[in-house]
């Protein structure tokens, strides 16, 4: 799911080498921090979110494969 959230990213990004991803796993959940650079993090959000939630929406379907539940955060 970390490299997955990276590539859908980077596709996203004007500056795809600055894309960094950290996983936090305490068990039941995992929490993937995401990094960009600070030019890209509208374009990672979107109009009112809408980018974001729906890269959410694709992370947490691949992670029901795996039962395990998934947190995607945009961290500054």
């Amino acid at each position: 799911m970390e490299q997955m959230l990276e590539q859908i990213v980077r596709a996203l990004v004007d500056y795809p080498d600055q894309v960094r991803v950290n996983q936090l796993d305490d068990g039941r959940v995992v929490t993937l921090e995401l990094r960009v650079a600070p030019d890209d993090i509208g374009k990672v959000i979107g109009r009112q979110g809408r980018i974001v939630r729906a890269i959410r929406t694709v992370i947490n379907a691949a992670a029901l494969r795996e039962n395990k539940r998934v947190l995607v955060e945009v961290v500054p």
